[in-house]
């Protein structure tokens, strides 16, 4: 565990060395920045999602518009 929260707080605070005296961290903010983390990660990864979903639903739009040109040229072509 204590190698994990001096990973940790090495990412949280990479100004600060490892073991200055002074600053102590705790457990807790350590959970806390864990939590903060995970919570970010979670909000990244449905924004992504969205993301995902929007481009997708875009991609299907321009499907269709190309489709809807190449009737519409077709249409054109056997009017001349």
């Amino acid at each position: 565990l204590e190698s994990l929260k001096t990973r940790v707080m090495r990412v949280c605070s990479p100004a600060a060395p490892a073991g200055v005296a002074g600053k102590a961290v705790t457990e807790q903010q350590v959970v806390e920045k864990v939590r903060q983390i995970s919570e970010e990660r979670q909000q990244s990864h449905e924004r992504e999602k969205r993301l995902q979903e929007e481009l997708s639903s875009r991609l299907s739009k321009e499907k269709e518009v190309s489709a809807n040109v190449e009737v519409l040229q077709k249409s054109l072509c056997e009017l001349q």
